[in-house]
């Protein structure tokens, strides 16, 4: 039986996307009568080849059979990248993980991966497990973001952070850009474990204390690994610009490498080595 929940994620990014595409990007008029941005749900089942019942159906999240080749359609009429494809599927199909096959543990950060922590000595470095919450960092990391070892460990949750604390709010020049990459990496989780009851709880309760998540949330974007360019304007150090690379960490426990690379021919990596010493 299909949890409720997977299909109601399923429906949320189906009206979601569908919202996205201009009609005239598809070749259908614009039209003066449209009560809502994107396209009809009739016109996302023409486009696809599918009937509109069925088509309204899968976006009600009714439990329906569904096909491997049908949603092949549905997202390239939705125009879905790669991730998104990725992430339908999981929710349709219902490829998501058990969470009673695999549930999350405090990850042990290996030996070699502390070294490589240690050997990214310019290059601020966050590891955080699939529900982003943080459980390693670098000395980098400490100087540009905030010493993690004063916040509690119950309470270094990335998603959470960016809204709570001032210290992320105000270092990124471009906020909402950059809480926008972490979500839609956090997504891509919450399609795999979609089943897990932690993600509802956590994002109604989100939802419910700062409607900046609920807003950024509901524009439903997924990357497994977003490459951001991004500019922060540090209390000591001023503008230091930086590129994110999200790596994802071989192995049974979902973490993921999030590296911060000073961008080059910018005075960054001289502030940086500055501010640590």
């Amino acid at each position: 039986m299909n949890s409720q929940s997977r299909l109601q994620a399923l429906s949320t990014f189906l009206k979601s996307q569908r919202a996205k595409i201009l009609p005239d990007s598809v070749g259908l008029p614009a039209g003066s009568r449209r009560r809502t941005p994107g396209l009809r749900r009739e016109e996302v089942a023409q486009l696809a080849g599918v009937s509109t019942t069925w088509y309204t159906w899968l976006e009600q999240g009714r439990d329906i059979k569904v096909s491997a080749s049908v949603l092949d359609c549905i997202a390239g009429a939705l125009q879905l990248t790669v991730d998104e494809r990725k992430y339908l599927y999981a929710l349709a199909l219902d490829t998501t993980l058990s969470t009673s096959l695999k549930q999350i543990e405090q990850p042990q950060i290996s030996p070699a991966l502390t070294r490589i922590l240690q050997e990214l000595r310019h290059c601020p470095t966050i590891i955080s497990d699939r529900r982003c919450d943080i459980v390693g960092w670098n000395e980098a990391a400490a100087h540009v973001f905030i010493d993690f070892n004063l916040i509690p460990m119950s309470e270094r949750n990335m998603i959470k952070l960016l809204f709570t604390r001032k210290e992320f709010q105000s270092l990124a020049v471009n906020w909402e850009h950059f809480v926008k990459g972490f979500l839609s990496i956090f997504r891509t989780y919450y399609g795999q474990y979609v089943e897990d009851e932690w993600y509802g709880k956590f994002i109604e309760e989100m939802s419910q204390s700062y409607p900046e998540f609920a807003r950024l949330w509901n524009q439903s974007e997924v990357s497994t690994a977003p490459e951001v360019a991004i500019e922060f304007r540090h209390a000591k150090a001023g503008k230091m610009l930086f590129h994110l690379t999200s790596l994802q960490v071989q192995g049974s426990n979902d973490l993921r490498c999030s590296i911060y690379t000073p961008a080059p021919e910018t005075a960054t990596e001289a502030k940086l080595d500055k501010l640590m010493n």
